[in-house]
């Protein structure tokens, strides 16, 4: 979304038209599901995607149409054979997209606000108006974003007040709410951003923060050696940390929007790091390794002081149980149960007192 909110920003303030197309409704199995968004140029390029094939050029082509247009336009798709037998996609779901041209002062103040909103990394919500009739004279395609506690901030392209009838529909972000439509309203939370804090620069550190990167993580690294914590090896890193584990982490910002992954290199680091992290507001804290080690570093750490529910809330092996052997394998397991822990919540991860049972992930001894 970021990408296309920042590319839809420049053409609004060069006193462009900008065609957005975005999912607002979905059924059954799709190849993207409400939320995702496009912009179209006039010439058919394009920034973001609506899942690709067949349906996503036919949208295209529609939408490059309502150029100089007025108002929006709904689309639906039912992926059989008709429409997906070439790219594979017949699946039997159903999708339901709006086109609109977007152009203006008043569009470019609105998308200002969803990018502000996305910035300060809290979540946010677009209410989009499906169905107008239900909707107290609201028009197809009217915009309304709110911010995490459900307080209206901005609309299109009316700039006042949200509807009382929009206003009750949207749920505050700390409630987890999923994508729904409900009284014609398509509502599309945009849950908070979450910060990455890598501790461990090595080579299992580098592949997890690649790939949480393409998945949207905000990365942070840190590890006391500049030869590994800089931006050769982590180009895409928001901020990289190098200094003793004992002192960057306790003047590290940690909130509950925060995930930390312990990959060090060896044993002794592994605990200094999960000292300063397990009793910290992060709403995971992850450690690699064998159940030796694990078990190790937990004793150590209970002879230090550390509070067992602090302990208990870690979780450990990380990853989830693929059979991984590579360092990419290990990545793609770890990554998967940081994406299922931001998406769907704590219960979808077991911690260390729950993960007894659970074949660990290779990781160092």
């Amino acid at each position: 979304m970021r990408d296309v909110l920042t590319a839809l920003a420049q053409r609004l303030e060069a006193g462009l038209e900008a065609i957005v197309t975005q999912v607002l409704e979905t059924r059954g199995s799709t190849p993207q599901k409400a939320g995702a968004l496009m912009l179209v140029d006039a010439d058919g390029g394009q920034v973001g995607t609506l899942g690709g094939g067949c349906v996503e050029n036919e949208v295209k082509q529609r939408a490059i149409r309502r150029l100089g247009q007025e108002g929006a336009e709904l689309h639906t798709f039912v992926l059989d054979h008709d429409y997906a037998w070439a790219d594979g996609l017949i699946c039997g779901g159903k999708m339901v997209i709006l086109a609109e041209a977007l152009r203006g002062p008043v569009a470019f103040a609105y998308v200002r606000s969803l990018m502000a909103l996305d910035r300060a990394g809290d979540g946010f919500t677009e209410a989009v108006v499906l169905d107008p009739s239900r909707r107290g004279g609201s028009r197809l395609g009217a915009r309304y974003a709110f911010d995490p506690a459900g307080a209206f901030v901005a609309g299109w392209p009316a700039t006042g007040v949200a509807p009382d009838r929009v206003v009750a529909e949207v749920r505050p972000i700390a409630t987890r709410p999923k994508v729904a439509v409900r009284q014609g309203l398509a509502l599309l939370p945009t849950l908070p951003r979450v910060r990455l804090v890598i501790v461990g620069a090595g080579h299992v550190g580098q592949a997890v923060a690649a790939l949480a990167r393409e998945c949207d993580f905000d990365v942070w690294v840190v590890d006391d050696r500049a030869l590994y914590a800089n931006s050769d090896r982590f180009p895409r890193a928001q901020k990289i940390v190098v200094g003793p584990i004992e002192e960057v982490l306790p003047a590290l910002e940690v909130t509950p929007h925060t995930f930390a992954l312990v990959v060090t290199r060896g044993h002794g680091h592994d605990q200094e790091a999960l000292f300063h992290l397990a009793a910290t507001r992060a709403a995971y804290v992850g450690l690699i390794g064998s159940r030796r080690k694990i078990r190790l570093i937990l004793e150590g750490l209970r002879e230090l002081g550390v509070a067992e529910p602090h302990l208990a809330r870690v979780t450990a092996p990380i990853g989830f149980d693929i059979g991984s052997q590579t360092v990419p394998e290990i990545a793609v397991s770890v990554v998967a149960q940081l994406i299922a822990r931001r998406n769907l919540g704590a219960e979808a991860v077991p911690t260390v007192g729950a993960a007894a049972s659970r074949a660990p992930a290779p990781g160092p001894p």
